[in-house]
């Protein structure tokens, strides 16, 4: 098991995979663990670190394939991401906590809560529909034909069209270039590991045997989301729901006060 006490930042042996975190907060405050989405890395949560380490030992990070995590060659499944938490959890002595992922990191955490309800306290659902359709099985099959031949910077500008609002783009926010930057560092085998994961998923079959509290939140302009997410919230009894105007897919990043704001009070209900 690792010393807590030295924690900062680790790479920690889980599933066969050497997995990059970080960690912060006071040592005994309830756990939080956040992950990260598709073509990102922890420092997507920067914001919420800062805030949510004063209350909560705050564990961040990168999912395999993703940031400094290993990136093993061939396609992945939410199986192995799914194990990869548990494995992390595991060591750090985790037997509980709170969750909450964004778009892929969503997915991993509702799927870790069907499998194994009793290690999730609360979870927090961000911009993810959690369950792949034919058409975006297409979608992102024909992304990894365009990493294998063309690596990551012929995916940059088009993946920040789909998670940025106009207007925010062309302004060219600092988090724009930041999310850029996280973009182009994604491994190319860690792209294409994870987008096959994502292209062959459904978690939503099975949101009604949920027994942990819910929260989901969704960006406004995040395409068809609010309305998908809107109809989880109502298949899952007692669960929560917030809809962050003007904010699009990366709605942690582009309001982040707003959903700071979102998370604590989800979390502190009794």
């Amino acid at each position: 098991m690792v010393n807590q006490s030295m924690a900062n930042n680790l790479k920690i042996q889980s599933n066969g995979i050497r997995v990059n975190c970080q960690i912060a907060g006071p040592k005994g405050a309830p756990w939080l663990i956040f992950g990260n989405s598709h073509a990102t890395d922890l420092s997507m949560w920067d914001a919420q670190i800062s805030h949510f380490s004063q209350k909560f030992r705050v564990l961040t990070y990168d999912q395999r394939g993703h940031g400094n995590t290993d990136a093993p060659k061939g396609g992945y499944s939410f199986g192995e991401l799914i194990d990869d938490l548990v494995g992390l959890m595991d060591s750090l002595d985790i037997t509980t906590t709170s969750y909450c992922g964004l778009s892929m990191g969503g997915a991993t955490g509702l799927g870790l809560a069907l499998r194994f309800p009793t290690r999730i306290s609360r979870l927090v659902v961000c911009d993810s529909p959690c369950i792949s359709t034919p058409a975006s099985s297409a979608q992102w099959h024909e992304r990894v034909l365009i990493a294998r031949s063309e690596g990551m910077n012929s995916l940059v500008d088009s993946t920040l069209v789909r998670w940025i609002p106009s207007e925010r783009l062309e302004a060219n926010s600092p988090h724009v270039q930041k999310l850029r930057h996280m973009i182009l560092g994604t491994p190319v085998d860690g792209y294409i590991g994870c987008a096959i994961a994502l292209s062959n998923h459904d978690f939503r079959t099975n949101l009604r045997s949920l027994t942990v509290p819910v929260l989901f939140v969704v960006g406004g302009l995040d395409g068809v989301l609010p309305t998908a997410m809107r109809e989880m919230n109502k298949e899952v009894t007692g669960s929560h729901f917030v809809e962050i105007s003007g904010a699009g897919h990366i709605s942690n990043m582009d309001e982040p006060d707003i959903f700071n704001l979102a998370v604590s009070d989800f979390l502190n209900l009794p």
